[in-house]
């Protein structure tokens, strides 16, 4: 084969590979470690596949992915102020109704954090061309607004499986009976009191997103971005959605079908641990418990007490104890328990020694827990924790042990019931098969469905009838009112009509009397 006849053909595949390119923007902007690694995951998958990515982002990241198009944009000085206003958060935070009070309206002020940045407003003044933005669901708004801005296909990223955060959004049905608040942590199926909290809950925040949080974000979109954009409408141009859930753990729900599930996504094949980690799993003859309470909430950071509950129960165990601690010294850790600052936690969980997985319940730690099949103990704090716990105990793979309620006890017990019950590590095993048993990998279906919104202009075609009515035309409240009324007017009016009719029938009635009683007395 001649240079000239490789030249073009190499020049076929560029071009082939160019029409199949799209410039993609991310805008992952939450102060949580946990989010932003979803969304680098995700934006690189997208970059390897042949995308143009740019990342906005307000982490900064050393491990640039080599050999591929993509741009990582760091919003200097965000984070920090994220994180102060986390922590004043988190000293408040006593009760599931302080709770709804003070977070929901934090999405304006991160919102408004993130526009007032100069990384932020060079990319609005730009004159790039973006052919898809992807937002994630959670709490800011606004950045959604970029999407009409740069003439892009609006992808929204959930963290989660379809809630009720979400749902409206795109249309999809979206009931308090089945459709439990996140931070609530109810089962799938709630009993009575649940389902009244469920629905209260469900409706003080969709009133206050609605009447103050939308209205809030649209100002930030019209002093930041454009006046001629109305964020109440934009928002609800998605063409697709992409969910961090799969069947095998979540409950069976209802999805339009612009929603796609693509859980697993960031979960690479298990890497060859170090040296040193992986000589101290093999020659664990009775294996290892790994115990970890994510990056939010540090081990190191638990009172002496609860440290002192969790290290007496660990030193009656056979097993090894494999710690996530924050710090370089553990007063009194038992001889079987071994610390560590940071550990590969996917590639660990993939060592066949890993016999417990004691987590906070964490939807990165659970899905990963699934994606292995390995049982666990939740102990869940805070946020969606509760939730995922309570999927994974329905899953048959979990036992929950209640923050408040550790113990040296508690911990041995649950410890003891999922190590010697051989239904929790069958039920991991066979959850974990399901969540392999898919057509294609979960990042190349995400691949697919952002190449498929826009080969067909953002597929209109997948968006349901539903998205664009009001709340209350979705669940017909005009039309029972409307019939309501009919019925009630309807009644009135043949009320008045029997009224009158019975007055003059009562009326002619009396004048007879009076007349039969008049002749009587003549007589």
């Amino acid at each position: 084969m001649s240079a000239k006849v490789l030249l073009l053909f190499f020049l076929i595949i560029i071009s082939v590979s160019d029409v199949n390119s799209a410039k993609i923007l991310g805008i992952f902007a939450f102060f949580s470690p946990s989010h932003y690694f979803l969304g680098k995951e995700l934006m690189v998958g997208l970059a390897e596949n042949g995308n143009d990515v740019t990342m906005l982002t307000i982490f900064e990241e050393k491990n640039l992915p080599k050999n591929v198009k993509y741009r990582h944009i760091t919003m200097e000085g965000v984070l920090e102020k994220q994180q102060e206003m986390f922590k004043n958060f988190t000293s408040k935070v006593g009760s599931y109704s302080v709770l709804y009070m003070i977070f929901n309206p934090m999405g304006g002020v991160l919102s408004e954090m993130v526009f007032n940045n100069p990384q932020m407003k060079q990319l609005i003044q730009s004159k790039e061309k973006f052919d898809v933005v992807i937002v994630p669901q959670f709490f800011m708004e606004s950045p959604k607004a970029l999407a009409a801005h740069f003439d892009a296909h609006l992808v929204l990223f959930n963290n989660h499986a379809a809630h009720s955060w979400m749902n409206h959004f795109v249309g999809n049905p979206s009931l308090p009976s089945l459709d439990t608040q996140l931070v609530l942590g109810f089962p799938a199926l709630m009993n009575f009191k649940q389902r009244l909290i469920n629905t209260l809950v469900a409706s003080l925040w969709y009133v206050k997103q609605v009447l103050i949080e939308y209205p809030a974000e649209a100002e930030i979109v019209r002093k930041y971005i454009s006046k001629d954009i109305d964020l109440t409408q934009v928002q609800y141009n998605v063409s697709l959605v992409l969910s961090n859930s799969h069947i095998s753990l979540n409950r069976a729900t209802s999805s339009v079908p612009c929603m796609k599930e693509i859980a697993g996504f960031h979960i690479k094949p298990p890497k060859k641990l170090p040296d040193d980690l992986k000589k101290y799993l093999d020659e664990s003859e009775n294996g290892v418990i790994y115990f970890s309470m994510g990056t939010n909430l540090k081990s190191a950071e638990l009172t002496e007490e609860t440290r002192q509950s969790l290290m007496k129960a660990f030193a009656k165990r056979k097993e090894n104890v494999l710690w996530k601690f924050e710090s370089d010294d553990l007063p009194g850790k038992p001889d079987n328990v071994r610390i560590e600052k940071w550990l590969p936690q996917s590639d660990l969980l993939a060592h066949p020694n890993i016999k417990l997985f004691i987590t906070h319940g964490g939807f990165l730690s659970t899905i990963e827990t699934l994606y292995h099949g390995v049982p666990t103990v939740a102990i869940p704090v805070f946020a969606d924790q509760k939730q995922n716990a309570e999927l994974s105990v329905s899953a048959g793979f979990a036992k929950i042990v209640n923050f408040a309620d550790i113990s040296e006890q508690t911990i041995s017990d649950a410890i003891d019931e999922v190590i010697t019950n051989k239904k929790y590590t069958e039920n991991a095993k066979y959850k974990s098969k399901i969540f392999h048993d898919r057509p294609m990998a979960p990042i190349q279906e995400a691949v697919y469905w952002i190449d498929y919104i826009v080969r067909y202009n953002g597929a209109p075609h997948l968006r349901v009838a539903s998205a664009v009515l009001t709340w209350y035309q979705f669940y017909m409240l005009d039309v029972l009112l409307t019939i309501f009324l009919i019925i009630f007017v309807v009644i009135f009016i043949l009320k008045t009509i029997f009224g009158f009719v019975y007055r003059k029938v009562c009326r002619s009635q009396n004048k007879s009397v009076q007349s039969s009683t008049k002749k009587v007395k003549r007589h």
